[in-house]
């Protein structure tokens, strides 16, 4: 394909992603407050952590006997609305927009990397879920915790827009994290990246996968900090095996060059080798007997 019909390729998908997009973000906007597909409203949903704490640890209003959260700004409940709207959509589209872009890489993969696209998408989907559902059940223990300190001097009144944008927060670092071990995998299946490199920086993988959860959850809380790097861990473990079944499989066996030690030098031929002559014809005597002869000969040598 030339460049223009790269570039053609792309617009479509974008678009095809796009139009997904926007039809998942307005399912998403109408589920924020009505119950859809016999499950409770996205409202109800993510407000669920705080209003079941005890009534002791946290400050609500109460409206028909219902929790809820307090708008400080006009704009806040819409905003709030858009915002997760705007995230249950991009979810709800996932297995759309990743296959589009699966769908722009494999022409250059070869045919047995191409085979993996369903099981891309459909992985990639699935740990985000997964990394979504544990934020949203540790970020009870993470609010009771933080709710808590200085209890006997203050009580705690969130709105809306602090209480969400904490949650969401915690469910889109945790639902991308989960990413980090399925790029691992792919990158194994197109051989760029080999289980003798993961296994030799394994321990800094998991100081890195620590360092992340400390500084990426919202909250600072111990409780989502040690959940986000212990998952991590354990999912970084689960790629690094994936690679080296796989490298196993292909038989990529480590060369022998990788195992030297980095202070060893590479071993001198000591014996004397027989230099060749660089030209096959020597002239005679008779023949160099003038200076001219000499003087073209060395000419030619040069």
């Amino acid at each position: 394909m030339t460049l223009v019909e790269h570039l053609k390729e792309l617009r479509r998908r974008v678009i095809i992603s796009v139009i997904w997009l926007v039809i998942a973000t307005i399912i998403g906007f109408i589920w924020y407050q009505t119950e859809l597909f016999g499950l409770k409203s996205l409202g109800e949903i993510l407000r669920g952590p705080y209003c079941e704490l005890p009534p002791d640890k946290r400050a609500v209003l109460t409206l028909d006997g219902e929790c809820r959260l307090i708008a400080t700004t006009p704009f806040d409940m819409l905003l709030l609305r858009l915002k997760v709207g705007a995230l249950a959509g991009t979810v709800l589209a996932s297995p759309v927009w990743l296959y589009q872009i699966w769908g722009f890489i494999t022409p250059g993969l070869k045919a047995n990397e191409r085979k993996w696209t369903v099981a891309f998408v459909f992985t990639a989907v699935f740990l985000f879920v997964l990394g979504a559902v544990l934020a949203y059940v540790v970020v009870a223990y993470g609010l009771e915790f933080l709710l808590t300190i200085g209890g006997e001097a203050q009580v705690a009144t969130l709105s809306g827009a602090q209480y969400f944008n904490f949650i969401l927060g915690l469910l889109v670092i945790f639902g991308v994290s989960f990413e980090v071990p399925l790029v691992i995998m792919m990158l194994n299946v197109v051989e760029i990246l080999t289980y003798d490199y993961i296994k030799d920086k394994r321990r800094i993988i998991i100081l890195i996968m620590f360092i992340f959860a400390a500084v990426m959850t919202p909250g600072q809380d111990p409780f989502s900090m040690l959940a986000l790097a212990l998952s991590l861990t354990v999912l970084m473990e689960i790629a690094a095996q994936f690679c080296r079944i796989n490298d196993k499989r292909r038989n990529i066996s480590r060369p022998a060059w990788m195992d030297l030690d980095d202070e060893a030098s590479t071993p001198l031929e000591s014996t004397p080798e027989r230099l060749e002559p660089t030209t096959s014809f020597v002239p005679t005597a008779e023949a160099l007997d003038t200076t001219e002869a000499r003087q073209n000969y060395f000419d030619d040598i040069i």
